[in-house]
């Protein structure tokens, strides 16, 4: 088994199987994989949210890849291991008209800067942020010709934004070319789900990655063999706001404002500021779908992020 390492540049930010391989190795090696954050590089810290608008958006979901895995062949499933995520120190995440779950409500642009201190950030005071960094983007090359922007996952794999897919975690790919063309990138120091302001906190990151392969086996889609024991992520104690109602995409929006409302009310963050903290740490769910036609969405953040309040004291 052999140890490789792949540096970030140059980046790709399409699926396309006709590029040509930057690594070729063999089940069970290792890589190194070193990649940039979702801007490509472009975003830099200090920088002002005026020059955020004028990056070059093409270059987003800048990927590190393709890496051909020897043997692989259509109908096969790639599996990647997670060994290893680490974080440069620093990310960022923003608010663009136009873009987000709550594209309706925020409308001005923003861009806030992340001080990363090894496993928390106080950068959102009062609230301590939890850092479990992962990538947001694994993918094999899609079975169609052509070039396909990142943006939307599929059964390759590819924007995924499962926040799971941490140090500890496994990934199975179905395989729809030969070699596979493995590419990753889009670094999260920290994601909620939902991702709901159209960011986690976005950063580099360096992958520790081991690849193995199992053939002609049935996969459709992505699968994830995730770890709490390897990075836990306890919200077992949380503030929940639930919605329920006939669109769950509605529901979830009417949860997310709510807990909006409700850290600007008690902790005191600014309006953008909780939409940001939603973004990157809180758990937005399916709490049940049986009741039709009225469904029911929780959005979830941690006491262990926030100060310790007592919303309704009893007198």
């Amino acid at each position: 088994m052999t140890r490789h390492t792949l540096a970030a540049q140059p980046t790709h930010s399409v699926w396309d199987r006709a590029l040509p391989p930057r690594l070729r190795i063999a089940p069970g090696d290792t890589v190194g994989v070193q990649c940039v954050d979702s801007s490509g590089a472009q975003v830099l810290p200090g920088m002002t949210a005026e020059q955020y608008l004028g990056i070059d958006r093409t270059r987003f979901h800048a990927l590190t890849g393709p890496i051909w895995v020897e043997g692989a062949e259509p109908g096969d499933v790639l599996q990647i291991d997670v060994l290893d995520t680490r974080h440069h120190g620093w990310g960022w995440s923003s608010v663009i008209e136009g873009l987000g779950f709550l594209k309706d409500r925020f409308r001005e642009p923003y861009l806030f800067h992340w001080q990363l201190d090894g496993k928390s950030t106080q950068s959102l005071a009062p609230a301590i942020v939890p850092v479990r960094p992962f990538p947001g983007v694994m993918g094999v090359a899609r079975a169609e010709h052509g070039q396909f922007r990142t943006r939307p996952p599929g059964p390759f794999g590819g924007n995924l934004d499962v926040r799971e897919l941490c140090a500890g975690s496994r990934l199975y790919l179905p395989v729809f070319n030969p070699g596979a063309l493995f590419s990753c990138g889009d670094g999260h120091a920290a994601q909620g789900d939902g991702e709901v302001c159209i960011n986690g906190i976005e950063c580099p990151l360096d992958l520790t990655l081991r690849f193995h392969l199992h053939k002609r086996q049935p996969l459709t889609g992505p699968l994830v063999e995730a770890s709490e024991a390897a990075a836990p992520d306890s919200s077992a104690d949380a503030w929940v706001v639930v919605e329920s109602g006939p669109d769950l995409a509605a529901a979830a929006r009417a949860a997310t404002s709510r807990m909006i409302d409700l850290l600007a009310a008690r902790w005191g963050f600014t309006e953008v500021h909780a939409y940001i903290l939603c973004s990157v740490a809180m758990r937005l769910r399916l709490s049940q779908v049986v009741n039709e036609p009225v469904y029911t969405v929780s959005a979830a953040i941690a006491k262990q992020i926030l100060p310790p309040r007592t919303l309704f004291p009893v007198s």
